[in-house]
């Protein structure tokens, strides 16, 4: 599991008109190269009379699945432009695209090329970007006297409260990358006295608005 990585914030859609050929841009994450394929297919379902419908994704902790795909352009004029957006971006687990109705004109290799670049970054501009950040889930257990301590000293400190449970004595819920749990749990020995009980839960993702680099 990554720690951290680049990808697209969600689904997006965008629509691009050069020279009277139509391109339109679809954009989603995809965690294997099934979904990815999967995504492919089902674009293609939905605009089977299209002349194209060119994509390309790149997936894995370390980038290691990339593809690209003309779709009858000639080559290296669709595909590789949307892989080169991605890794402009320096995403990965992301997949694009780009649909074109041709409109009578041809715009040659390198009009193409312009073309399909542009179609991919419009899509993932209108989908967004975001970092995604592995935390660790903490658990605090302390006395109900300590609460108010906890919470105020929580958001001092930049940690947010996802939940808060009532029982014997009070739990709340907050994050600490993962790494630097040994962090959190410092601060609460100080801030309870050693009082309260800190556990550590399962790992989750916390994503990060970004722009492209």
């Amino acid at each position: 599991m990554q720690t951290n990585y680049r990808t697209v914030a969600g689904s997006g859609e965008a629509s691009y008109e050069i020279s009277k050929s139509r391109f339109l841009t679809y954009v989603g994450r995809a965690e294997t190269e099934t979904e990815a394929a999967q995504f492919i297919v089902t674009i293609k379902k939905k605009h089977w009379d299209a002349t194209h419908n060119c994509s390309a994704y790149i997936i894995g902790d370390n980038e290691q699945y990339q593809k690209a795909d003309d779709d009858g352009e000639p080559s290296g004029t669709a595909g590789r432009p949307i892989l080169e957006v991605l890794k402009k971006a320096a995403l990965t687990n992301t997949v694009i695209v780009v649909t074109r109705y041709f409109g009578g004109i041809k715009l040659g290799a390198g009009g193409l090329i312009r073309a399909y670049g542009k179609a991919a970054a419009v899509g993932l501009a209108a989908a967004g970007l975001v970092e995604r950040r592995l935390h660790t889930t903490m658990a605090i257990e302390a006395d109900y006297t300590l609460q108010g301590v906890l919470e105020n000293n929580l958001r001092l400190n930049g940690y947010p409260i996802i939940a808060k449970e009532y029982y014997e004595k009070v739990k709340i819920l907050t994050l600490e990358s993962c790494g630097n749990e040994t962090v959190l749990e410092e601060k609460v020995t100080d801030w309870t006295a050693a009082t309260a009980r800190v556990t550590r839960l399962q790992p989750q993702y916390v994503d990060i608005p970004c722009t492209p680099e």
